[in-house]
């Protein structure tokens, strides 16, 4: 490859997609970029890693910038949202023995009732529930929380949440350290097929649309690079676009499954692309539509509404004030970089940098930069609204 070096660190999974395939297909070498690509033993190492300048972006936890912003955890460093690279992606899994409980008491796992979901795993937790997460600051820590506090299991009264590396959360869970997870694809696919867990629910069943992961730079490289941030994300739009097209999927899964990226089978790859889920050991299948978003809809549009939404969560669980950090959160959603940089590829580019979270239920049509824009469903099971204006 030719063109600016420009080195992004990614953890192995399977929505690291975008930054693969904006190497491996030529979206970067288009653009002008040689994109290296390092994996990450872990979140925290990848933050580390972005933070002290050892690479320039980095594909991260929605919530990390935002933790960041506030001061919590790292090394103080400003770290900007650029883009959203996916939505979605994750399941909930229970260990074996949880899930015996469960259908001894009559749930059938269909995959999809959050809310009897949640009902059931309460009902057959013995003593306090022990949850593993990939990381503190994460989206499967902020759908937890929301999800089993809505029915009425508080953290840290009544859940004991363990951070767990996603490769590692099988294991965790067959050394009986977890009786339950929240990780990204294909992790939760491992524990069904190595037979010590169930998958309970997708994450889209807790909120449909909701941010997973984003392309985080350090703020001053982005001020200091304009050129290299507008070839990076233009090269990770396209990329996104390319993986929303279902005759590519074979081709992506290839990818992903090559040594130097998630070094898994292919079928566990396809599982998450496809939405196509084994859910038990017994090859018991769920089809879940939008399991992973890429692209459309206004996908990869860094609302700073969304980083208001996690950064009010966070500052009410941690006691830190809540006005200031909203205010810190929605500052490093770079929306004039997304509209400035991918305007005339065609993006979905939203007239407000922020809405009301949570509140489409149906397909909504609102004002954008290019014309309409169709915002589909974004609703939290419960029916529970985020406005930052509030």
């Amino acid at each position: 490859m030719s063109g600016a070096p420009v080195s992004a660190g990614f953890i192995p999974l399977v929505d690291a997609a975008p930054l693969i395939v904006a190497r491996e297909i030529g979206f970067a070498e288009e653009e002008g970029i040689d994109l290296t690509l390092r994996a990450a033993p872990s979140w925290s190492t990848l933050r580390d890693r972005l933070m002290l300048g050892q690479i320039e972006a980095a594909h991260m936890l929605f919530p990390m910038p935002v933790a960041a912003a506030l001061g919590l955890g790292g090394i103080g460093a400003r770290l900007d949202i650029l883009m959203v690279l996916s939505l979605n992606g994750n399941s909930i899994g229970v260990s074996r023995r949880m899930a015996a409980r469960m259908r001894a008491a009559g749930y059938e796992f269909d995959f999809a009732d959050a809310r009897r979901a949640g009902e059931a795993l309460i009902a057959a937790t013995e003593g306090r529930l022990r949850v593993g997460v990939p990381f503190p600051y994460s989206m499967h820590a902020e759908l937890l929380y929301h999800w089993l506090g809505s029915l009425g299991l508080r953290a840290p009264q009544d859940l004991d949440v363990h951070t767990v590396p996603p490769p590692l959360m099988a294991e965790a869970m067959a050394e009986d350290q977890i009786d339950a997870f929240c990780v990204g694809a294909p992790w939760g696919s491992i524990a069904v097929e190595t037979g010590v867990g169930e998958l309970l629910l997708p994450g889209s069943a807790i909120r449909a649309r909701a941010p997973d992961k984003v392309l985080a730079v350090r703020h001053d490289w982005a001020e200091a690079e304009p050129v290299l941030t507008r070839r990076l994300m233009r090269a990770l739009w396209q990329a996104g676009r390319w993986l929303a097209r279902p005759e590519n999927r074979t081709t992506a899964v290839e990818l992903l499954a090559q040594r130097a990226y998630l070094d898994l089978s292919a079928e566990l790859i396809e599982r998450a692309l496809s939405g196509n889920v084994v859910i038990s050991p017994r090859g018991e299948l769920r089809r879940v539509n939008d399991y992973m978003t890429f692209h459309g809809g206004a996908a990869g549009y860094p609302w700073t509404s969304q980083a208001a939404l996690v950064a009010s969560r966070l500052a009410g669980r941690l006691g830190l004030d809540r006005a200031s950090s909203m205010a810190a959160a929605g500052a490093i959603c770079r929306t004039d970089l997304y509209r400035a940089n991918l305007a005339d590829l065609g993006a979905d580019l939203p007239a407000e940098t922020a809405r009301i979270e949570g509140a489409n239920t149906v397909p909504q049509t609102v004002a954008g930069l290019n014309g309409e824009v169709i915002l589909p469903p974004d609703a939290f099971f419960d029916g529970w609204i985020f406005d930052p204006e509030a």
